[in-house]
């Protein structure tokens, strides 16, 4: 079982430091790794529009039968809806498809906003900023954040804004383990969540490396301490003071991920002397825009 620990944000509220996350997972499995995450424990769920399983995620919650204050949710505003008259719409979309009446935190997925074509189009993310904040003040939120920011676009944020976000969901794992920027953002009273923990499963984004679940060195902790080098893997990410939020939709996995433990110092060092630097979520071609432009790749 999960050790049940919490990180304090900015606004005092609780998130808990181990969640589900639902990106990349299969049409139609959804509602049942939501539910059976729910029955197993998790109480922390990670969403999103783009995702498109939003209403699955909404029916696997209303299932688990969880009084709803029992239960983080996080959603994420996608990139075609930041003019800022589109963003109270968008969320309550959000909040129709997933059967609420508010969530717990509120990000915007990227910084840059996008046709339906994935094009770039101007308009300013501090604008956007200034309409999420209106979100968290109708109640609707209880809090706002942010995904996927390079340095000079957090600070360009945190030079106009109203509100400080208490998020910053980024790709986080030892092959990109940005141990700067996540100190950066804890300095500026921000909590870090990591995405895609074991690095990214999918050969089709890999370079030919080890996956990050096969390194010696997380092998090496995983015989040593009797978890698994997944278990490893999100333990390390607590130890580090972040959030994290594994994915999966098979039962077995799904229990397996919530499985913590409180890794010693020794053990987090080794795992930190990995060399290996690799970035697998960077849609920078893609779009045309360059995201992460200061940071590590």
């Amino acid at each position: 079982m999960s050790t049940g620990r919490t990180f304090i944000l900015n606004t005092g509220d609780k998130i808990p430091a181990l969640g589900l996350g639902t990106w990349l997972s299969e049409a139609n499995q959804v509602e049942e790794a939501v539910y059976h995450a729910l029955k197993t424990g998790y109480r922390h769920i990670d969403a999103a529009k783009i995702y498109g399983n939003e209403t699955e995620v909404g029916a696997g919650i209303k299932r688990a039968g969880i009084p709803r204050e029992g239960i983080w949710v996080t959603s994420k505003l996608w990139n075609t809806d930041h003019k800022p008259e589109d963003v109270p719409k968008a969320l309550d979309k959000t909040l129709v498809d997933l059967g609420l009446d508010y969530l717990d935190l509120y990000l915007m997925h990227y910084p840059c906003a996008n046709d339906a074509d994935f094009k770039p189009i101007p308009i300013d993310f501090c604008d956007t900023w200034k309409a999420m904040e209106e979100c968290k003040k109708s109640g609707k939120v209880k809090n706002i954040g942010i995904s996927n920011f390079a340095k000079w676009e957090l600070e360009k944020l945190l030079a106009s804004c109203q509100i400080v976000p208490a998020v910053h969901q980024f790709e986080l794992h030892p092959y990109l383990k940005q141990e700067s920027f996540v100190q950066f953002n804890k300095s500026k009273g921000i909590h870090v969540t990591a995405y895609s923990p074991f690095g990214n499963q999918n050969p089709t984004y890999s370079t030919g490396e080890k996956k990050v679940l096969d390194t010696d060195e997380v092998l090496a902790v995983a015989e040593k301490t009797g978890y698994t080098p997944a278990q490893v893997l999100t333990s390390w990410a607590i130890a580090r003071g972040t959030s994290v939020v594994p994915k999966s939709v098979t039962p077995k996995r799904i229990e397996d991920n919530f499985i913590d433990f409180e890794m010693s110092e020794e053990d987090v060092k080794l795992i930190n002397s990995i060399t290996t630097q690799k970035r697998y979520a960077d849609f920078s071609e893609a779009t045309g825009y360059k995201y992460y432009s200061d940071l590590d790749h």
